[in-house]
């Protein structure tokens, strides 16, 4: 056998592993962005759960501290006028 043919049979060899290598990355690689895509519409849901919930407190949180104040603001000129 000549050195030229063993080279090329070795670098065959070596060209066959690394594309087997780079398929199985490309596996691996598709395998985690199906992941992380059911990461992030899991995280988008809970965050569209949380807004939903802190809208409906805004919408009864808000009268209610609007009236406080407004109540407050009442009682110190009763209590201005009075003296």
């Amino acid at each position: 056998m000549d050195w030229a043919q063993i080279l090329v049979i070795i670098l065959s060899v070596f060209l066959a592993i690394f594309l087997l290598l780079g398929i199985i990355l490309a596996i691996m690689l598709i395998k985690l962005t199906k992941e992380i895509k059911q990461v992030t519409d899991s995280a988008k849901r809970t965050a569209g759960g949380i807004e939903s919930i802190v809208s409906g407190v805004s919408r009864f949180s808000s009268p209610g501290f609007a009236l406080g104040m407004i109540a407050k603001h009442v009682k110190k000129l009763k209590n201005k006028r009075r003296k």
